[in-house]
């Protein structure tokens, strides 16, 4: 499964984003990712998808709440 290892590396990458622009390509990059295991998890309802789906979630909160600063 590629998406399933795509995920996985991102998941191991680091995230110390210097622009703007690296965070929000990140952030559609970790979206897409969700969007495609969610996909898969459909067809299969392996709940190893869905613990891996959970902790991109929250890498994708943390880049956005980065994003949108502080009020």
């Amino acid at each position: 499964m590629e998406i399933i290892d795509r995920a996985l590396a991102f998941e191991q990458r680091r995230h110390t984003f210097k622009t703007t622009s690296e965070r929000i390509e990140s952030s559609r990059e970790v979206k897409d990712l969700i969007l495609s295991l969610n996909a898969v998890y459909k067809e299969n309802k392996d709940p190893e998808i869905m613990d891996l789906m959970k902790r991109l979630t929250v890498i994708k909160q943390k880049i956005e709440k980065r994003l949108k600063g502080r009020p």
